[in-house]
């Protein structure tokens, strides 16, 4: 009989002690969830990200970072920054094995729905964010604009 551990919000900390690799992740994004989801599978991953961005305590942007590293998520760094949107840019060996594989097409909705909200709770202002994919430079640029 298996107890289940209360719940606690997603920091540094505790998701660093997680075991896992990104080929499984993969497979539950590319392959299953659009099965089970069809065409929103995109949308609902953006909100899936914003989602998990509510249960994670992040206080700043080196902590958010550092959780898209532990995440295997990539890279994460803030390029430019305007009144009304900020420009990131996604890199890494990580994100240049998923812009040069064959088996599906790769997006970065989890990823952007997840700064968007993380934006959000850093900065009390409401963001959307966007992806750009530059696979021949081995990066993804996300743009975060002000709603």
């Amino acid at each position: 009989m298996s107890v289940l551990k209360e719940s606690a919000n997603l920091d540094n900390h505790n998701i660093s002690s997680l075991v896992a690799t990104g080929a499984g992740f993969d497979l539950l994004r590319y392959y299953t969830l659009p099965d089970f989801l069809g065409k929103d599978a995109p949308y609902l991953l953006y909100y899936m990200g914003k989602n998990v961005a509510r249960q994670t305590s992040l206080h700043t942007f080196e902590e958010l970072y550092e959780f898209f590293q532990y995440m295997g998520w990539g890279d994460l760094s803030l390029v430019k920054e305007k009144k009304k949107e900020m420009v990131f840019h996604l890199n890494g060996h990580i994100i240049e094995k998923r812009l040069h594989q064959n088996l599906y097409p790769v997006d970065f909705r989890l990823e952007c729905g997840f700064l968007a909200e993380m934006i959000h709770i850093l900065t009390k202002v409401t963001y959307e964010c966007l992806e750009e994919i530059h696979e021949k430079e081995n990066f993804v640029e996300i743009t975060a604009t002000q709603a």
